[in-house]
């Protein structure tokens, strides 16, 4: 199965069912002076088979949705409000569960549904990978957890089938994690989530201190992977470009809230949110004549004393008072030309207005890809 459409960029997959979403998710952190709202009423949708981006810089909340989602929200976190729903896609006769409300769930319902229907690969891979326990140890681990009924045998065949998935030779089973490369601990990292064929498989920041070379490396693996598995991926990052031909959908949150969301060609040719502008204008375009990089100016928000209204309008070129004063509210962009599709939002009081799409171009400025 093919994800690309037309000019190789990633097509919406909107007609596909839904197989993770959280609704009106919110998150807290306490602390000495009170709790801090890390995560706002937050709306996400995973469908089956996509690949959906969530990108924004340090601190604007995207690890802490992921681990909220799935539970994994270590103390002083605390979710504080909303639902999310794992929806599995097999019938019952083949072992599907049907819609299971993972906040909600008990103890030994969440830990049957970790890793053999949702699985994590971490940041950091050296850090999440045990260091004294070789490669085959603790792939095998996973799969004595899970398959118990599997012999000794069994489990190492498939550790080294799950190496060679990723391109490891088999010979590294027997290796630490510090004896690898990199690019080899992540690949590790993605073939232990895989280890039980998930049908979802959340990346946070995987690529995250690798040079750019293993970059384009795990990036392809994770297509091709993709593309030959059928799972679906929720891919966090800070850099938007990763995410240009690799999702077919982007949101982008920003102080704990989701500012825009749509499809991935759609986010980079015509972003309504200026917060998505400076993403996309922060780096270099790989085609056509060279241009000034904008960047951002100042610093993200303070969570514990968040501005009024958008929490973006200090560092933003349009904001007004209705910007100082109003939080906009996550709503369908208008249709200002054919480019825009179905599904399209954004947090911004001027991306209704219709000349703003210029304006923004403007500042975005450089060549289409």
């Amino acid at each position: 199965m093919s994800a690309l459409g037309v000019e190789g960029w990633p097509t919406p997959a909107t007609e596909r069912p839904v197989v993770l979403e959280a609704r009106g998710l919110s998150v807290d952190y306490a602390g000495h002076e009170g709790a801090v709202r890390a995560v706002h009423d937050v709306d996400l949708v995973l469908r089956r088979g996509e690949v959906l981006g969530l990108a924004g810089e340090s601190g604007s909340g995207k690890s802490t949705l992921a681990y909220a989602m799935t539970r994994l929200l270590r103390a002083p976190g605390l979710i504080s409000g909303g639902q999310v729903t794992f929806h599995d896609g097999r019938p019952p006769e083949e072992g599907g569960v049907g819609s299971v409300s993972l906040l909600d769930a008990e103890p030994d319902q969440l830990r049957r549904l970790r890793w053999s229907e949702i699985a994590i690969v971490f940041q950091s891979a050296l850090h999440a990978l045990n260091p004294v326990i070789s490669i085959e140890a603790q792939l095998t681990d996973v799969l004595a957890a899970h398959h118990r009924g599997a012999t000794r045998s069994e489990r190492a065949e498939r550790a080294a089938d799950l190496l060679a998935l990723v391109g490891i030779n088999r010979d590294r089973l027997r290796s630490y994690p510090h004896e690898l490369s990199g690019g080899m601990r992540q690949r590790v990292m993605i073939a232990m989530a895989l280890a039980l064929d998930p049908q979802v498989v959340i990346m946070d920041e995987p690529t995250t201190a690798l040079d750019v070379v293993t970059q384009r490396e795990i990036l392809d693996e994770i297509t091709s992977l993709r593309d030959r598995l059928d799972f679906s991926v929720l891919f966090i990052t800070h850099d938007l470009s990763l995410l240009i031909e690799l999702a077919d959908s982007i949101a982008v949150m920003y102080g704990g809230r989701i500012v825009e969301q749509g499809a991935a060609k759609e986010i980079y040719d015509s972003p309504r949110h200026p917060y998505t502008v400076g993403l996309v204008s922060s780096f270099p375009s790989m085609h056509g004549a060279r241009r000034r990089l904008s960047g951002i100016p100042g610093s993200p928000p303070d969570l514990r004393n968040p501005p009024p209204g958008c929490a973006f309008h200090p560092r933003c070129p349009f904001s007004d008072e209705q910007c100082r004063s109003q939080q906009p509210a996550l709503v369908p962009v208008p249709r200002l030309g054919p480019e825009t599709g179905p599904g399209r939002l954004a947090a911004c009081w001027h991306q209704q207005e219709a000349g703003v799409t210029d304006e923004l171009a403007g500042v975005k400025g450089g060549p289409r890809r």
